[in-house]
């Protein structure tokens, strides 16, 4: 690619970061607008029913109605995970593990955006306790790595001639930019999409990549805003809306003198409601975790209906639970002065109508409204706002109770089968506990300056840092969310307590569910103790392997009874190769091969000689020529003779490298050596043999076919199958030279590296195969992402103290 082509590539990069972005903000639109209009419909019915039931006496009739539109929609938000089961849940364990370089299978399809949109619309509508922000992270994901490509399996008609971004490496770039567009929308907060694809999602990041991912996020920030504000105020151009969720402005009310947002006093009851929120977080995973191995034995293996069922299980009780609490449990509280006249002024994000015309007054007399109905009976949006900026108190009994029942019904839901984010119940939760402790300090402790909103805030802020262990990027997403960067220390300190407390315990709610599905997912870095392991300690010395000039009989075989990604390209050391080139031409061409790249330590010395003749000090030129060997240069082929020579192991004579590795080999010969020359991918191999690349071996090799890159490209990214394919066109015994599609250079290490280096140019360099070659270009093993999982690590660190 020269500059032009480059300068090109840059652009159209840009172009695409900004599409996604502008997408993912439409995506959480459509999702928004659809949520309110559901549950507007929905509440709207039910509250007039109430109203008129609770004179009547059919409350068992507006019970019903509830029940019939949280049942429809769950319904068919269970159905549309059946059709797509990768929909389910909120998505974030299965983008980090995308981002992390492990492929799942169909988590960036368009069919997995659209039951997750419509999914999760349905389910937040249905009154379940999740959130649609997770969701919003996935759909993001799935928009960026979508949308480049200009093509889609299930729309295998449209094609268009995109030539760009033909790469996983460039796709992973894309999902990172969407991901971060994902919190940006979901939240208004595009710096802390940028940090949270950054510290949750991307193990492999480069600077270029920080400014197009923040261009994405305020791409995305900015046309839900545009949009929101047209829609709701019929201001266009006024962004006043910048996220699905917005904390409104934290102010103290003017006729209050004492009151202030926090004091440092404050900082040590933050501290403590950080390891409170740890602990409680911790006790959420624990459970949820439990909740999920009972259902991938109980409930996975069984027909699908009985997720359906278990989905419509869970909305009953949710549904029983809400209402019965709202009627019986709630307490009738004065409204404050500010609550009972209206203030049209706008204030940032949240007017006083907003929280006002949420308050629920069923069942109680005038100027009084129920508190548990006003936490129950709106959409947990509204809920928070009720707790950060309602001025009437709440009950302590109904804070207690609300939050028990919401914590029990949260984490039984999480993890069934509908689309379900945890970001909002975890900070509705968090926030009812933190209006409890302000509760608690303001009546029974007499810390009358204290502002009830903060610590709502700061509650939210530790529950949530409990669940999921996030700290910078959630730091400064809670921050933009609030508008208040005062904040900024007390939700930095809460968060940090709360995660080292519940790390403490357990990991966070994501890891959790990665780990339970079994994905080899790569820490940060490996653990100190493993510096005790080098990488010998950790390879597969077991190897499949090709040779540059190999039979397609031979490659089909290996390409059909492994399932391996990529095959390291190697000769064998023989100490009669000679013999083998008479009347082989296939020999021939692999040996000739080897003669001709083998970089021999002799050859390089007297390379590194002639480079030494100006040098000035003849002291040290004298010392080069002492070793130089006497062979003239015609004498290559005596050089590697002697170099074969050295073998450790017997030759094999009887065995022709047109065979693949067999499993009837012995010890011996499975593990004898092997020269390395580079890398091929499974999927080169496929393409190869798909297009007939190929030569008989009465020609030369010159006249197989030659493939361009475009060509090499052109299925990607699902190529064929090779059980799918039809070879009964080729002969078996043709030839195929696979040398100029290899990687000759791939990153290597020394049997004798320790595993720390390994780990960290394995996960900073995005490599999926890392081969082990010793001193003298022999491969002796491969590093795979299996070989530096956690599990196996301490599995092969037993092992080396056993021996020890």
């Amino acid at each position: 690619m020269d500059n032009k082509k480059g300068r090109r590539y840059e652009a159209v990069k840009w172009m695409m970061v900004f599409a996604i972005g502008v997408c993912t903000g439409l995506v959480g639109l459509f999702v928004d607008f659809f949520v309110r209009l559901f549950t507007q419909l929905k509440f709207g019915v039910v509250q007039t029913s109430v109203e008129e039931c609770s004179q009547k006496g059919c409350l068992a009739l507006s019970l019903l109605e509830l029940l019939g539109f949280n049942l429809t929609f769950v319904f068919l938000a269970s159905i549309l995970v059946l059709i797509e089961p990768v929909a389910a849940g909120s998505g974030i364990p299965e983008i980090k593990c995308y981002l992390n370089g492990v492929k799942v299978p169909g988590i960036v399809r368009l069919r997995t955006l659209l039951c997750k949109v419509f999914g999760v619309l349905f389910s937040v509508a249905g009154g379940l306790f999740v959130g649609k922000e997770g969701p919003m992270i996935h759909s993001g994901a799935v928009v960026g790595a979508g949308l480049p490509q200009f093509q889609s399996m299930s729309l295998r008609k449209i094609q268009f001639n995109f030539p760009y971004f033909r790469s996983d490496r460039d796709k992973r770039d894309f999902v990172s930019a969407g991901a971060a567009a994902g919190v940006a929308a979901a939240f208004g907060a595009p710096v802390g999409g940028t940090l949270f694809s950054l510290e949750e999602g991307s193990s492999f990041w480069n600077q270029g990549l920080t400014w197009k991912v923040l261009f994405c996020s305020m791409s995305a920030t900015f046309t839900l805003n545009f949009f929101r504000s047209g829609i709701q105020f019929g201001s266009w151009g006024s962004f006043q809306l910048p996220g699905l969720l917005n904390f409104g402005e934290f102010k103290c009310s003017d006729s209050d003198k004492k009151c202030h947002l926090w004091t440092a006093m404050d900082l040590g009851f933050f501290v403590v409601m950080g390891v409170i929120g740890g602990l409680l977080g911790a006790t959420f995973n624990c459970l949820n975790k439990r909740l999920a191995k009972y259902r991938m034995r109980n409930v996975h293996p069984k027909p699908k209906l009985v997720r359906v069922l278990e989905s419509l299980l869970v909305s009953v009780v949710t549904t029983v639970v809400v209402f019965l609490a709202s009627m019986v449990l709630g307490e009738c509280r004065q409204m404050s002065a500010s609550s009972q006249i209206g203030n049209d002024s706008f204030q940032l994000q949240v007017t006083s109508e907003d929280v006002n015309s949420s308050i629920k007054t069923f069942f109680c007399p005038n100027e009084t409204y129920n508190d548990m109905a006003t936490l129950f009976f709106n959409p947990q949006e509204s809920a928070i706002l009720q707790l950060f900026h309602q001025d009437s108190t709440f009950s302590p009994v109904t804070l207690a109770l609300f939050f028990a029942l919401y914590f029990l019904l949260a984490c039984w839901t999480y993890g069934i089968s509908v689309p379900s984010g945890l970001f909002v119940p975890s900070l509705l939760c968090g926030a009812a506990f933190g209006r409890l402790v302000a509760n608690v300090l303001k009546s029974y402790i007499g810390l009358g300056h204290i502002y009830s909103g903060t610590f709502a805030l700061i509650g939210a802020a530790a529950f949530l840092g409990g669940v999921v262990r996030m700290t910078i990027s959630l730091t400064v997403i809670l921050i933009e969310s609030t508008n208040e960067i005062t904040y900024g220390l007390p939700i930095m300190v809460t968060l940090m307590v709360a995660k080292w407390t519940g790390d403490f315990f357990s990991k966070g709610i994501y890891d959790i569910h990665v780990g339970l599905r079994g994905v080899p997912l790569l820490e940060r870095e490996a653990a100190a103790e493993m510096d005790k392991l080098r990488a010998s300690d950790i390879m597969e010395p077991n190897l499949t392997y090709v040779y540059p000039h190999t039979r397609i009989q031979s490659l089909v075989s290996i390409l059909r009874t492994t399932v391996h990604h990529a095959f390291p390209v190697v000769t064998e050391n023989r100490g009669n190769e000679k013999e083998f080139m008479k009347g082989n031409q296939l020999i021939s061409n692999n040996i000739k091969f080897k003669t001709s790249s083998t970089l021999t330590r002799a050859g390089e010395q007297r390379r590194r000689s002639q480079s030494m003749k100006s040098y000035p000090s003849s002291e040290l030129r004298n010392v080069c020529d002492e070793h130089l060997p006497s062979e003239e240069p015609a004498q290559k082929e005596d050089l590697l003779q002697q170099m074969l020579e050295r073998s450790r192991y017997t030759p094999y004579p009887n065995l022709y490298p047109d065979q693949s590795p067999s499993e009837d080999w012995t010890m011996e010969e499975r593990f004898r050596p092997l020269t390395f020359h580079g890398l091929i991918l499974r999927a080169q191999l496929v393409t190869l043999l798909v297009r007939g690349v190929c030569y008989s071996e009465s020609q030369s090799s010159a006249s197989q076919p030659r493939l361009s890159y475009a060509e090499m490209a052109e299925d990607y990214p699902r190529y064929p199958d090779i059980h799918d394919l039809d070879l009964t066109l080729l002969n078996p015994r043709m030839i195929v030279d696979v040398t100029p599609y290899m990687n000759p250079s791939p990153f290597t290490v020394s049997p004798n590296t320790h595993v720390s280096q390994v780990f960290n140019l394995f996960r900073t360099m995005g490599l999926r195969h890392l081969p082990v070659v010793n001193a003298v270009g022999e491969i002796v093993g491969i590093i795979t992402r299996h070989n530096l999982t956690y599990e196996f690590l301490q599995a092969r660190l037993r092992q080396h103290y056993q021996t020890i």
